[in-house]
Parts: structure tokens; sequence; C-alpha cells
């Protein structure tokens, strides 16, 4: 069988060289490429042959750089938060015209998509919930890309809304985000990589779902599944639960 021919752009980045050791270890994958801001990625994808190009630079860039994978012709695996929604939408159709399979992940870690699943089934019974996402002081977006993938499941899955409060902030932006009357909170601190609780509240009881990546690696086994997926789909999906 072969090989599965894959550049990883970001390569410079912590998230791009784990992602090269991965690939060059991964069977049924072939790492033919590294790429990075300043490379000319288009010409490196023609030159290499490239089937899989697995995304992780900045947010500044990832929408731009997609759209040239796309046209391209290779399959986007991207791990890059920052994508608004109606860039995912746009990107979504470029790839039907070629019906071209991709992958947008707001996280690549296996426990991280169980965590949102089953808070997204807890949240029929306990509509009131906050999310808390917690990740390295490096990381510049906020909310992460899994706390907002996280939020939109609950409001599809919530049933009803939680009752109206009466809330007042003595200092702003005390009481996080919000959308939907769910909170979102974000912190950053060095020491951490990239965890995430979602709470919810009950009468006289709560529930914590929590998923923590203690390193980079945990991203890995599912950046690896990624490449042999996308081969195989003629869309871009967003979320690695639809692949799993």
């Amino acid at each position: 069988m072969t090989a599965i021919r894959v550049i990883i752009n970001g390569a410079k980045g912590r998230m791009g060289q784990e992602a090269s050791k991965a690939i060059q270890a991964a069977e049924g994958l072939e790492l033919v490429g590294v790429a990075d801001i300043e490379d000319n990625l288009v010409q490196l994808i023609a030159d290499k042959k490239a089937q899989v190009v697995v995304d992780f630079t900045t947010a500044a860039v990832v929408y731009e750089t997609t759209k040239s994978i796309i046209h391209a012709g290779a399959h986007p695996v991207i791990g890059t938060s920052g994508l608004l929604s109606e860039q995912v939408t746009e990107l979504q159709q470029l790839c039907a015209a070629k019906s071209l399979g991709g992958l947008i992940a707001p996280n690549f870690a296996i426990g991280a998509v169980l965590m949102m699943k089953f808070a997204k089934e807890a949240v029929r019974y306990f509509p009131d919930v906050e999310i808390i996402e917690l990740h390295h002081d490096r990381k510049a977006d906020a909310p992460s890309g899994t706390a907002v993938k996280t939020l939109n499941m609950l409001v599809e899955a919530r049933e009803k809304k939680p009752k109206p409060r009466n809330e007042k902030e003595i200092l702003a932006g005390a009481r996080g985000a919000s959308d939907h009357d769910i909170h979102v909170h974000s912190i950053r601190l060095p020491g951490l990589v990239a965890h995430q609780e979602v709470i919810f509240g009950g009468l006289s009881e709560t529930l914590t779902i929590r998923h923590d990546s203690v390193h980079r690696e945990s991203f890995m086994p599912g950046v690896c599944l990624s490449c042999k997926k996308v081969v195989e789909l003629n869309e871009l999906i967003y979320g690695l639960e639809h692949i799993l």
C-alpha cells in the first residue's frame, strides 16, 4: 500500500515539530516536506506531489493558507484555531466544488472530543452550564477553538434555557464572555498546555467534565488519523468527532 504524502505547514512551531515527528513514525504516512509562513506552500505541494497538508500556523494566516491548500488540490487538515464561522462555510463550499476532503479540528485529542460529546449529552439535563478553558501563555486567541466548538454543541443540544439571573459585574469582564447565556472563561498561564472543563449546576449538585492535555503528543493520534481519513472524503468537515 502506497503511503499518503504529507506536508506539515507551521513546522517550526511546537505543534508543527510534534506533528512532523508523528507523521515520520506513523505507518501509512510519509512526510514529504515541511514549510512555514515564509515559504511558498503552493509550490511545495506541487513539487512534492503532496496529498495532505497539516496546518499549524497562526490565526492571522490560516484562512488564506487553507484556501491555497484547497486551490492546490491537496487535502487540508487544519489544527490552527481562529477561523470564523463564515470562513469555515466558505472553505467548505470551496472543497465541495472540488469534491475534495478535508478537516478542521478545534482539538485533535481523542479525550477532548469525548469531553465535548459527554457535555452535549449532559446539557439536556443540566441547562445551567459554564466553560472554563486553560492554555499556555503563548496562545494568541481567546476563547480557544475547543471552547467555541463546545459552546456551539451545547447550544444545539440544550432543550431549555436557565432562568435569567440578576447579575452585576463589579469588575468588568469578571463573568467572562457570554453567548446564548453560556459563560466562557479563558485562562492563560505558563506551565499549562491545553485544558478545559465544562461545569453543570443543578439542584444541590454539580457535574464537572474535564479534559487535560499535559503534552502536545496527546494530539498526534488524532492528527495521524485525520491524514488517513481525509483522502477518503469528498467534503470539508468540522470536528474530529465526525471521523472517529
